[in-house]
C-alpha cells in the first residue's frame, strides 16, 4: 500500500504517497514508506482478498534509483459530474504517550493491503511556543500533554480538507528545538487516513471527522519505559528531565484528559500491536466500508451526452490544408516513426500557439528603439504551468517550452485497472503554489475523457481555478469532449480535430492509433487504437 507518514521532525519520513523524489517541484504523492513491502501480521491476519480496485501486477512496486512508484493506483474519488463523491475513511487512534499508537497504525496499514494510506500524527500540530514557553520547554517545565499545547483549529482544518480529498500542508514539529520547522509537508490523495495522537478524542469537531475510533490501552509502566528509551535516543533528553516531566505533566494529563476519552472509542485495543484479534476486526471493518464506497466512472461516461451538440468551451483549431495534410500523415498506419514524430511535433507547436491565444491579455504601452510608442498586449495572469498526462502527454512538453520561456512543468500518471477498466491515479508531481496559475493540461488523445477528468480533479484538489485550466489534445472523441465539458463547464477544451465515434473498446474511430507506442517506438498489438494518452482511458 502506498503510505504517507506525516509525523514530527524526530521521525523523518519522505513526503506524500507515491514516489520519493528530491526535485524542486511539489512531489504531491511523492513517497512510499521505506518499510514497504510488508508481510502479513500472522497467518490469521493475512491481507484481505484484493478488491476490484487493485491491479493484477505482482509485486506492485517499481523501484528506479531514488524513486518508487506503486502500481496499485487510486481509483476515482469523484462522480461523472467531477464532484468528490467519496471521502477518505478516517481512523482515529488515541492512547497515552508511548502506548504504541504508531505501531498499531503501521500494523493496520500492513494488513489493510489497500493503496494510498496517509498516517497523520497529532505531534505535528503542537502550537508555536513564545520565548517564555521555549525557556520552560528547555527545562522540562512546559506541559506538552495539555490540550492547550495543540493547535486544534489548524488540525481540524487540515484533517477536514484531507478527508475531502484536497491537497493539504502539514507542519513539521522539531522536538529537539521545540519549534515548527520552516518547511511543511504536502499531502494528497488518501483513501484511508490513520490519525494518531494522545488527545485524538479530546475535541468535539475532531471526533466528527473520525469514521472509526480506536483506543490503544497499554500498562503505564510499559509506557514509561518506552518513553524513556524514545526521548533519550530520538529527542536528546536526559533521564532526570524525562522522569520529572512524566510525573509532573504526562501522568496527570493522562488521568485527566486522555483516559476519560476511552468512552468515545468504538474499539479498545489492549496490548497494542500484539493484539492480532482486535487488529483483524479493525481491518475487516475498514475493508467493508471501502467496498461500500466503490464507484464507477468510465462506464457512465460511455452512455452520457450522446447526440448532444458540441459545447461552447471547445475550441477546434482551423482545419487548414496544412493541418489536414499533417493529420493525413500521422493517421496513416503506413507512416514511419520518423515522419510520425516530425509531423506530430509540427502539429503540437501549432496547437500550443493556438491554446495560448486564449490567455487573458491586458493593454500595455512600450517605447520602441526609435523613441516611438507601441500599444501592445501582455499576459494579465500570474504565470503559466504545464502539466502532462503521462506518458503520451509528455510529448507535448517541448512545444510548450519552445514558446513559453522558463515554464514550470508537472506530471500525472493515470492508468487503467485491468479488472475494473476504471482509471487509477498512480503518480503525480506538481509545482508548488499553483492556485493562481493558468494550467495547460496536455494529453495526446482523449477518447472517453476518463483520464482527463481525473487529471482535472487532481488540479482542482490543488486549488487551481477551474476557469484557468486548458485541456489541450491533438485528437479527441466527441464522447470525451462532452464528458469533460459536462463535469467541468469552465475548463477550456482545445484540440486540432474531433472524431465522432468510440468503439466498444473505447478507442477513437477513425483515430490515430496508439499515439504513445507510435511516438516512442514501443509496438502495441495491432488492435490497440486510440485512448486517453495512449493508455486505454
Amino acid at each position: 500500500m502506498a503510505t504517507t507518514s506525516i509525523t514530527a521532525a524526530d521521525e523523518p519520513r519522505t513526503d506524500e504517497g507515491m514516489a520519493a523524489d528530491s526535485g524542486s517541484g511539489e512531489d504531491s504523492l511523492d513517497c512510499l514508506s521505506d518499510r514497504i513491502p510488508r508481510l502479513p501480521l500472522t497467518p490469521s491476519l493475512s491481507p484481505q482478498q484484493r478488491s476490484k480496485s487493485r491491479l493484477k501486477t505482482e509485486p506492485p512496486l517499481l523501484r528506479v534509483k531514488t524513486r518508487t512508484i506503486y502500481t496499485a493506483g487510486r481509483p476515482p474519488w469523484y462522480n461523472v459530474t467531477g464532484t468528490t463523491f467519496k471521502e477518505a475513511f478516517v481512523i482515529g487512534l488515541c492512547g497515552g504517550s508511548a502506548s504504541g499508537k504508531t505501531t498499531v497504525a503501521n500494523k493496520i496499514i500492513e494488513a489493510l493491503n489497500v493503496p494510498w494510506v496517509v498516517l497523520l500524527s497529532m505531534d505535528s500540530f503542537y502550537k508555536v511556543l513564545n520565548k517564555e514557553e521555549q525557556e520552560l520547554a528547555e527545562k522540562s517545565e512546559y506541559n506538552f500533554d495539555h490540550p492547550d499545547a495543540f493547535d486544534f483549529e489548524l488540525l481540524v482544518t487540515v484533517l477536514r480538507k484531507l478527508k475531502k480529498g484536497k491537497s493539504i500542508k502539514v507542519p513539521v514539529y522539531d522536538f529537539t528545538a521545540h519549534c515548527r520547522r520552516k518547511e511543511w509537508k504536502t499531502v494528497y490523495g488518501a483513501n484511508v487516513v490513520i490519525f494518531e495522537g494522545i488527545l485524538a478524542f479530546a475535541n468535539k469537531e475532531l471526533l466528527k471527522l473520525l469514521d472509526m475510533k480506536v483506543f490503544v490501552d497499554t500498562d503505564s509502566d510499559i509506557r514509561l519505559v518506552r518513553r524513556l528509551k524514545r526521548d533519550v535516543s530520538q529527542r536528546g533528553r536526559n533521564i532526570s528531565g524525562i522522569i520529572k516531566q512524566y510525573n509532573k505533566f504526562v501522568k496527570p494529563a493522562f488521568e485527566q484528559y486522555i483516559e476519560p476519552t476511552v468512552q468515545a472509542a468504538d474499539i479498545v485495543v489492549p496490548r497494542g500491536g500484539e493484539n492480532f484479534v482486535a487488529l483483524d476486526l479493525i481491518v475487516q471493518h475498514v475493508h467493508s466500508q471501502l467496498e461500500k464506497r466503490e464507484i464507477t466512472v468510465r462506464s457512465a461516461l460511455a452512455v452520457d451526452h450522446q447526440g448532444q451538440p458540441l459545447p461552447t468551451t471547445l475550441s477546434l483549431m482551423e482545419n487548414t490544408p496544412q493541418v489536414r495534410g499533417m493529420h493525413t500523415i500521422i493517421r496513416n498506419k503506413e507512416t514511419n516513426r520518423d515522419e510520425f514524430i516530425f509531423y506530430s511535433k509540427r502539429l503540437m507547436r501549432l496547437l500550443i500557439e493556438h491554446a495560448l491565444s486564449f490567455l487573458p491579455l491586458k493593454p500595455v504601452s512600450v517605447e520602441t528603439p526609435q523613441g516611438g510608442v507601441y500599444e501592445g498586449k501582455r499576459m494579465s495572469g500570474k504565470r503559466i504551468t504545464g502539466v502532462s498526462i503521462l506518458r503520451a502527454g509528455e510529448t507535448m512538453e517541448p512545444a510548450l517550452m519552445a514558446v513559453c520561456k522558463d515554464i514550470r512543468l508537472g506530471k500525472i500518471l493515470i492508468q487503467t485497472n485491468d479488472d475494473t477498466e476504471e482509471p487509477e491515479l498512480h503518480y503525480l508531481r506538481l509545482p508548488k503554489d499553483m492556485s493562481e496559475d493558468y494550467v495547460i493540461l496536455m494529453d495526446s488523445t482523449v477518447s472517453t475523457g476518463a483520464a482527463a477528468l481525473m487529471a482535472i480533479r487532481v488540479l482542482l484538489d490543488h486549488d487551481v481555478a477551474e476557469g484557468k485550466i486548458f485541456l489541450v489534445s491533438l485528437l479527441m472523441a466527441e464522447m470525451g469532449v462532452h464528458s469533460v465539458a459536462y463535469a467541468f463547464p469552465q475548463v477550456r477544451i482545445i484540440t486540432t480535430a474531433v472524431d465522432k465515434e468510440v468503439n466498444e473498446h473505447f478507442h477513437i474511430i477513425p483515430g490515430i492509433g496508439n499515439f504513445g507506442d507510435r511516438y516512442f517506438g514501443t509496438d502495441a498489438p495491432s488492435d490497440l487504437c486510440d485512448s486517453d494518452e495512449g493508455m486505454d482511458l
